[in-house]
């Protein structure tokens, strides 16, 4: 009988798929102190922005978490579209008032990723450019575990509760960037559909076009054992796409299929498009948070990073933003055109899933960008880039801003090229 062996493999066999404990329902945010308590905590800070806390839902947590003998504080201070200054100001905020116990972030992705960087610099020693992704930041590696922290979302859209990554602005660099590192992931997901039932329709549309290509980027992303052979202190967060992700982003697209439209119609009486939003931005983030995602939001953290003076319907209007969830979407139908060749069948598939009624085009590489651009016209999305006032002019400047996102392009199934991206932008500038 011979020994066991493992031979010397030169290209990836394994993947690593995570994501945190799941409540998930109407009425669940009120079950978080319950949760809570199990973790042992005494004194927790409620991270959120101005909008949500001015709802109520915050002071409604710390109520039932005084229930618990949970002490808790609440700080509204998070910046729509994070920055570097906004999540700066947070942690210092957190560092002056505690030490604390855990963490609950309520709000969109802002708040949650704002309460991931909170919760890793109040915990380990360091500023936050030393932990962000290269070659922006150190991309320093958190030296051990962090703090409970429940991530409780308000929109339908950025995952945020199922990742291991929080991402910021660079307001130097006018530039998107990002924390990636598996001890982010929140301890815990409590999603209430009931906490999106305020949402305007501008901002359903918005963070349901995140869910979309958080799904599609996901499914389309390199297979996991396309890439080299990596030692297990080595590998990174986004592993390429892989058995497990794909079953949760296939069952998000076809939620998004079924209530996506109806969720921005009517989203104000309608709780079970409500409800499929929320399980599909849930799904899409545990797949997309294992599997990574590529082309579109890499070009969206320029796109963000750089606007000019454009102020979306149902935002604050205090100043110039493009909303993730737009961001992600406005170059979308072109890159699935690029990237048709590396996987048609994914492609179709993903086309399918979305829009089962669609017609079929004359050529299979214009089906996903076709059953994208509908959807986009439908809800009210940008008609491309040039809708959130951006030129022909502006691509060569907006193209060194995608480069640099290299752990996004890493996943995606064909290697760009800057001329790959130009081309990419100039033909998102109208999509229709």
């Amino acid at each position: 009988m011979t020994s066991f062996e493992v031979p010397e493999f030169t290209e990836e066999t394994i993947f690593t798929w995570g994501a945190p404990p799941l409540k998930f329902g109407a009425g669940a945010v009120d079950e978080i102190g319950f949760e809570l308590s199990g973790y042992g905590v005494k004194r927790v800070l409620i991270v959120t922005d101005p909008g949500v806390n001015a709802l109520g839902a915050p002071q409604r947590l710390a109520d039932t978490l005084r229930r618990y003998e949970i002490e808790s504080e609440i700080f509204d201070g998070v910046h729509v579209e994070p920055t570097d200054d906004s999540m700066n100001k947070a942690v210092e905020y957190a560092r002056v008032q505690g030490p604390w116990d855990g963490f609950v972030a309520i709000g969109g992705g802002s708040a949650i990723d704002t309460a991931k960087a909170i919760n890793l610099l109040t915990t380990h020693p360091g500023e936050l450019m030393d932990y962000v992704n290269k070659p922006i930041g150190r991309a320093m590696v958190p030296p051990g575990p962090l703090k409970p922290l429940v991530a409780v979302p308000t929109t339908a859209g950025t995952g945020s509760e199922s990742t291991a990554m929080c991402v910021l602005d660079i307001l130097s660099m006018k530039v998107k960037t990002g924390i990636s590192h598996w001890r982010l992931r929140p301890t815990l997901a409590v999603v209430d559909p009931l906490l999106t039932m305020t949402l305007p329709p501008e901002v359903t549309a918005a963070s349901g076009m995140d869910i979309t290509c958080h799904a599609l980027e996901s499914y389309t992303a390199r297979w996991y054992a396309h890439f080299d052979r990596k030692k297990p202190e080595e590998r990174v967060t986004y592993c390429g796409s892989n058995p497990v992700s794909d079953l949760w982003c296939e069952k998000s697209l076809s939620l998004l299929a079924r209530s996506f439209r109806r969720a921005v119609e009517r989203g104000s009486e309608d709780l079970e498009a409500r409800t499929d939003m929320m399980m599909a931005a849930t799904f899409a983030g545990m797949g997309f948070g294992n599997s990574g995602v590529h082309i579109p939001h890499a070009n969206a953290y320029p796109i963000a990073g750089m606007v000019k003076d454009y102020r979306p319907a149902g935002y604050p209007q205090d100043e110039p933003m493009v909303p993730h969830g737009q961001s992600v979407s406005l170059t979308a139908p072109e890159a699935f055109r690029y990237t048709f060749d590396a996987a048609p069948e994914r492609h179709l598939r993903a086309a399918e899933l979305l829009d089962p009624a669609a017609d079929k085009e004359n050529d299979p590489r214009e089906q996903l960008p076709a059953v994208l651009t509908r959807l986009m016209r439908d809800i009210g999305i940008p008609n491309g880039i040039g809708g959130v006032g951006y030129t022909e002019a502006d691509v060569p400047e907006l193209v060194p801003g995608t480069m640099k996102q290299q752990r996004l392009l890493a996943t995606c199934p064909k290697t760009p090229t800057e001329d790959d991206i130009a081309r990419i932008l100039a033909n998102s500038i109208e999509n229709w």
